[in-house]
């Protein structure tokens, strides 16, 4: 299959506009969208050859940047095993090597990066990639790298609270200069963040708890992101969300709803099952088929109202199932257009 889209000279341009332009509306149902979330330490997932990794994710960037409109990042210190790029580290380092392509974190931890030198970070890369960053945040989760790096572990509400005004510190720091800004937990006094971006990062909210996370999404981010749950589980989210943004007075069709999706992609579907084995019977199983079962599946979860996918290809570093993915589902797919 040929690269989706336009010619390499005008890719940057065409996609940082659609982008921007989809944080304010809701693209239509027929038009889906994608994005690779390589990995950046084990997870459980791919194969994870340590010693060749930084030339085996060069190896296939360079397959998937010619094809998916964003590179996604995520960010964990370590997992239960211990080999963990920094996800800044590995986003500026695919920032100078694929400048087509848009960049996004997937989430953030809130946590792990005191929020005005958060937003000056995010400014900084927003200016060298020249407006390609989607900042995926959230309130972190595992308990166990918390402790293991000395950072302290409130309960999940008071986690969110802390994201909810690190948002709302960054988007001061990102449109005064200087800004100040007297929270709970955090301060500025007279601070400032210049460059400020121009545009801001696409401000991504990860997470699917109703009552705090889905307020936050519809009060402050731009994109909404979420893991895979049963189909009426995630139309139940989805129906939590929009009446969040009815009682904050927001177009629920503003926020963009993603959602990431881990594929064992085979020719057939009895190979595809073999490869996730026991990872079929845990409580988020995998995809597990072959390539026309995948678009069925895209088009139902498109249907509830998901448009960008950030994909997770089991094969790592094998590009067997990401070619397949770019030949036979890519094509099945409506793509949306950079004019629309």
């Amino acid at each position: 299959m040929e690269p989706r889209g336009l010619p390499q000279t005008d890719l940057i341009y065409a996609r940082v506009t659609d982008a921007h332009e989809r944080a304010g509306r809701r693209d239509t149902l027929s038009a889906m969208d994608f994005g690779y979330n390589p990995p950046s330490g084990t997870r459980g997932v791919e194969r994870f050859p340590a010693d060749t990794f930084v030339r085996d994710l060069q190896d296939v960037l360079d397959i998937a940047s010619q094809y998916f409109s964003s590179l996604w990042v995520s960010d964990h210190l370590m997992t239960e095993e211990p080999f963990r790029m920094d996800v800044w580290t590995e986003l500026t380092w695919i920032a100078a090597r694929y400048p087509g392509t848009m960049l996004g974190t997937i989430v953030l931890s809130n946590s792990f990066r005191h929020p005005p030198l958060m937003a000056k970070m995010a400014a900084s890369l927003q200016a060298f990639s020249r407006g390609r960053l989607i900042l995926g945040y959230g309130a972190g989760w595992l308990e166990s790298e918390y402790r293991a790096y000395g950072f302290p572990f409130p309960p999940a509400g008071v986690r969110i609270d802390q994201m909810v005004e690190a948002v709302q510190l960054m988007r001061a720091m990102w449109t005064s200069s200087p800004a100040s800004f007297a929270g709970a937990h955090y301060q500025i006094d007279n601070a400032y963040c210049e460059p400020r971006p121009r545009p801001q990062p696409i401000l991504m909210i990860g997470g699917d708890g109703e009552r705090k996370t889905l307020r936050a999404v519809a009060e402050h981010a731009d994109w909404w992101n979420t893991v895979m749950r049963p189909p009426p589980v995630l139309r139940h989210k989805l129906e939590v969300l929009e009446q969040h943004c009815r009682n904050v007075n927001r177009d629920y069709a503003s926020v963009r709803k993603t959602l990431t999706r881990v594929a064992f992609l085979a020719p057939s579907r009895a190979d595809a099952e073999r490869k996730a084995g026991s990872r079929l019977e845990g409580p988020v199983p995998p995809f597990a088929g072959e390539p026309a079962a995948l678009v069925d599946h895209l088009l139902e979860l498109n249907a509830l109202g998901f448009d960008l996918f950030q994909m997770v290809f089991a094969d790592f570093p094998d590009t067997t199932d990401l070619r397949l993915f770019v030949d036979q589902v890519l094509p099945k797919i409506p793509s949306p257009s950079p004019s629309e």
